[in-house]
Parts: C-alpha cells; sequence; structure tokens
C-alpha cells in the first residue's frame, strides 16, 4: 500500500508542476518565473522517480524491507513537525530574509550536526540566494517579523 501512496503521490506531483509549467508559459517573465523556478526543478527528478518507484515496488515484493521501531518513527516525526513549526514562528517573529538563513543555520548545525562553519557558509548563500531572487530580481517586499517592528518602534520612539 505504501508503495502505492508513494506512486499516485509522485505522479500527481509531477502532473501539477506539468500543468503549473505549462499554464505560466505565456504570461510576461516577472509573472512566470516563480512557477518555473519552482516547478522545473521539481519535473526532473519526479518524471525519473516515477519510474524508479514503480521498478522499486516489483523489487520490495522480493524482499522484505526492515521497518522503523514505532516510538522512533514517532519521535523522529514530532521532531520533524517541531522544526516545522519553529520556522513558521521564526518567519512569523523574525521575518522571512532573517529567519530563512536563522533557521538554514539551526537546523545544519543542532539537527544536522554539520560544522557550525560550514552552516555559516550555506545559509549565507541561502540568503543571498533568497535575497537576489526575491528581493533584487523579483522586488517582492516581505512583511518585517513581529520583533523586528518592535524593535523598530522602539527605535523612532527614542529618536
Amino acid at each position: 500500500m505504501h508503495n502505492r501512496a508513494s506512486l499516485v503521490l509522485s505522479g500527481a506531483i509531477l502532473l501539477l508542476a506539468l500543468l503549473a509549467v505549462v499554464t505560466a508559459l505565456p504570461w510576461p517573465l516577472k509573472a512566470k518565473l516563480f512557477p518555473l523556478v519552482v516547478c522545473v526543478p521539481l519535473l526532473l527528478p519526479r518524471s525519473g522517480g516515477t519510474g524508479a518507484l514503480a521498478a522499486r515496488k516489483r523489487k520490495r515484493r522480493r524482499r522484505k524491507a526492515s521497518e522503523v521501531p514505532a516510538d522512533v518513527a514517532a519521535r523522529r516525526t514530532l521532531l520533524a513537525v517541531a522544526w516545522i513549526v519553529a520556522f513558521f514562528a521564526a518567519i512569523v517573529l523574525l521575518g522571512f530574509p532573517v529567519a530563512v538563513p536563522a533557521f538554514v543555520f539551526l537546523y545544519l548545525t543542532l539537527q544536522g550536526r554539520e560544522r557550525w562553519l560550514f552552516s555559516a557558509i550555506f545559509a549565507a548563500v541561502v540568503w543571498a540566494l533568497f535575497y537576489g531572487l526575491f528581493d533584487a530580481l523579483l522586488h517582492l517586499p516581505f512583511p518585517s517579523g513581529l520583533i523586528l517592528e518592535w524593535l523598530d518602534l522602539a527605535m523612532r520612539e527614542l529618536k
């Protein structure tokens, strides 16, 4: 059942990404840039991934995969949910431009157990790509987070 669900999900993502690309093609450059940047990379692994899932389904029938214990799976699931909630909270409190690199740095350092220098460099690259694409190229304004707004108001009162 798990393999069939993965195959259906992979096929649905492939079709939705393809539909988004075809729909966005006649749009002006600034309008179609975001759907193309997101959906074209989805098409590449999904097209091969859907076929690979079907092939793996046949192989798994031949051999039994080892199961992860229920308590380990539950702990991993709760940890993933906690990271997602923390990311959303960081977006609300700090805003996207600060939350994205901060989250990348903390996730790589704490969860991924990477060295802090690698995490810092990777977070800086993510920030540069994020800033370059959304702010410099597309001119999309992101609202500052609640904490930054509060600090800005506190700074105005001091003047």
